[in-house]
């Protein structure tokens, strides 16, 4: 539909729904509203389209996010999500309901609890920031609550599957991976992220830039420390990356790629479990709090900001069990 059919709709609509509010002069009004529209552009969108309000919204959200100092892997989400909401629902923002968001994610039935939840929280954020900015009087997620969380132990490995894990490397590089992740807890980007000059071999330490950009300290143990110095003295780089390809031209490892890395020493070992390196970091966290750390301390070695997220890292193992029941029953 070319600009002057969109034009002249959008009179007549406008000029129609006056008249039926108070009597009117129609063709006057018309030839007024004709001047008005004619500073504009005016497109009708298709059916089949994504509406270009819904995509301008989306846009300054995003903007605003990264202006807030939002990390780079939270507003590709973002925008991800956003994207197959907006070429799902095609409306103008003011015109979403509630309805539209529970039809949206009614689609995802085939997924966990926990991803239709995530695509929820993104949902609730974005018509969050609109109606705070007053781009919407009204919320449409505001009474939509996420599904129950669905409890799932921690995949923790036992202290014989993490020998066994430890056994299984081949490289100097892999013992390293395994060491570091499990040693310091740290989450996967996190890991890839670091240079070699960020680690202060002195202290045994390092700090890392967590979600929210949240700054912590993290510590290598000595057994880390030792598989780590063995890795870096192999490397004839002067890459600044801690972690690296191992053929040349020489670059940062990537996410996948450590994962990737991972999987292959669970493979190449005769741990039955899913390894991964979100695994390593439940070991190391269920480790800790079964051998007696205190939870508030490992919540911060974490990174996490609410304590009901490690909590969940607190399963004892029933050797544990049998201790305690031991060592605190009232005989």
């Amino acid at each position: 539909m070319n600009t002057q059919s969109a034009n002249e709709m959008l009179i007549s609509e406008v000029t129609g729904y006056i008249s039926e509010l108070v009597p009117i002069n129609v063709e006057e009004v018309k030839s007024r509203l004709s001047q008005v529209v004619a500073k504009y552009h005016v497109t009708k969108p298709q059916v089949d389209e994504v509406h270009p309000d819904l995509t301008e919204k989306i846009s300054i959200f995003l903007a605003s996010k990264k202006l807030e100092g939002a990390a780079e892997s939270t507003l590709d989400g973002y925008g991800r999500d956003l994207r197959i909401f907006a070429d799902k629902v095609k409306k103008r923002t003011d015109e979403i309901s509630a309805a539209d968001i529970r039809g949206h994610l009614a689609e995802f039935h085939h997924l966990k609890m926990t991803s239709i939840s995530k695509k929820l929280s993104v949902l609730k954020s974005f018509f969050g920031w609109l109606t705070a900015e007053e781009f919407l009087q009204r919320d449409p997620t505001a009474k939509l609550k996420p599904p129950k969380k669905e409890k799932r132990i921690p995949k923790a490995l036992s202290v014989e599957e993490l020998e066994m894990l430890r056994e299984a490397c081949m490289t100097v590089r892999q013992r390293a991976f395994v060491e570091v992740l499990y040693a310091t807890g740290c989450r996967l980007s996190e890991v890839s992220a670091l240079n070699i000059e960020d680690i202060n071999f002195q202290s045994m330490s390092f700090k890392v830039f967590g979600k929210g950009s949240k700054e912590r300290e993290v510590f290598l143990s000595f057994k880390a420390l030792h598989h780590l110095k063995k890795y870096l003295n192999s490397r004839t780089d002067d890459i600044p990356a801690l972690f690296i390809t191992l053929r040349k031209p020489f670059r940062r490892l990537s996410n996948r790629a450590i994962q990737r890395e991972i999987s292959i020493i669970a493979e190449q070992s005769e741990v039955k479990k899913k390894v991964s390196p979100h695994v390593l970091r439940h070991t190391f966290a269920t480790l800790m709090l079964n051998n007696g750390a205190d939870i508030v301390g490992v919540q911060h070695l974490l990174g996490h900001s609410d304590p009901s997220t490690t909590q969940g890292y607190a399963v004892l193992s029933d050797e544990k069990k049998r201790e305690q029941h031991k060592k605190y029953l009232v005989l």
